[in-house]
């Protein structure tokens, strides 16, 4: 089979090398599943750079989640066990995790609908609590992981702001449903809030950035407001200021999503039903910036290394270019 491989840390395009290869042996408990799409995500880039929490041994193939079908033709949700990522024809994936794809999405769309949407489902009822009415400040707002925010924030009567880089994403923003779109690179973030917010602030703040989108967010955090740290898709990890979050009366409250799968996976199975329900219902939608071939994946992760992504980027293994 196919399977793109990274031999060396460093920058996706100059890393990731598309190979023949074995397809990957099922361990015990583990299937073969062949691949319809593969969602390409920013821990991508981080797991080719060396800098993923989870460090792979070289040589391995990226790709963190899946849509794919099983030997008994089932269409599946899986996180394939690395070495062996999903930016291939076949990855093996563990059988008790594998997640029913919803009917009504396609396999581009399906692959989409896991990491990026649990990550929201979680950090905004689980960990933050957002209630009808609160105001949810979303940075990133047009990349993968901040559109599925904005759309479970909608769909949890939420007023959304979405921070975004440039006037392309801020109509991204827009589209998505967002109730103000701020331009970081033109607009001053903090006083904008403020002033949609009548000088409240954010009650509760979705942060994937990190950096100097955290610092000016909890300049306007609401009183008992909930700062959610996702990420640090920026590279810088702030160091927060208790005394500052102690007066300003608000939470900084971390979210790893992964530690579901091995704490609670009861409740990643409970979440998956209900963004399946959406999904039918049509209140949450992946956003598919672009569908991709199998040999054009080192450009587009590092299109999603560099920022320069809406949306989501989907691989379709299937498909010729």
């Amino acid at each position: 089979m196919q399977a793109w491989r990274v031999h060396r840390n460093g920058e996706p395009n100059e890393v990731m090398r598309l190979e023949e290869t074995d397809r990957p042996t099922p361990g015990d408990r583990q299937v073969l599943l062949k691949v319809l799409a593969a969602n390409i995500n920013f821990p991508d880039a981080l797991l080719c750079r060396g800098q993923y929490q989870v460090r792979p041994p070289l040589p391995f193939t990226p790709g963190v989640e899946i849509c794919g079908v099983t030997p008994d033709g089932r269409r599946v949700l899986a996180t394939p066990a690395l070495p062996n990522g999903g930016f291939a024809e076949y990855v093996v994936a563990d059988e008790a995790a594998l997640l029913p794809a919803p009917e009504a999405l396609g396999d581009a769309e399906a692959a989409a609908l896991h990491i990026g949407y649990q990550t929201g489902w979680f950090g905004l009822h689980r960990r933050a609590h957002l209630q009808v009415g609160e105001t949810l400040l979303v940075h990133a707002a047009a990349g993968g992981v901040g559109s599925a925010a904005v759309q479970l924030g909608k769909a949890a009567g939420a007023k959304v702001i979405g921070v975004v880089g440039g006037p392309e994403k801020g109509k991204t923003a827009h589209e998505l449903g967002c109730d103000l779109v701020i331009d970081r690179r033109t607009e001053d973030m903090v006083a904008a809030v403020k002033d949609f917010t009548g000088g409240r602030g954010a009650d509760v703040v979705y942060d994937p950035v990190g950096g100097d989108a955290y610092t000016k967010s909890v300049k306007c955090v609401a009183f008992e407001g909930r700062v959610i740290v996702v990420g640090f898709a920026s590279g810088g990890i702030p160091t927060p200021a208790l005394g500052h979050a102690l007066v300003k009366n608000y939470s900084i409250v971390g979210l790893h999503w992964g530690l579901y799968n091995t704490k609670d996976p009861a409740a990643v199975r409970a979440c998956h039903e209900e963004l399946t329900a959406l999904a039918a219902q049509g209140v949450v939608k992946p956003l598919i910036s672009e569908r991709v071939a199998l040999d054009e994946v080192a450009a587009a992760v590092q299109r999603v290394a560099d920022g320069a992504s809406t949306g989501r980027i989907v691989v379709l293994p299937g498909s010729a270019r």
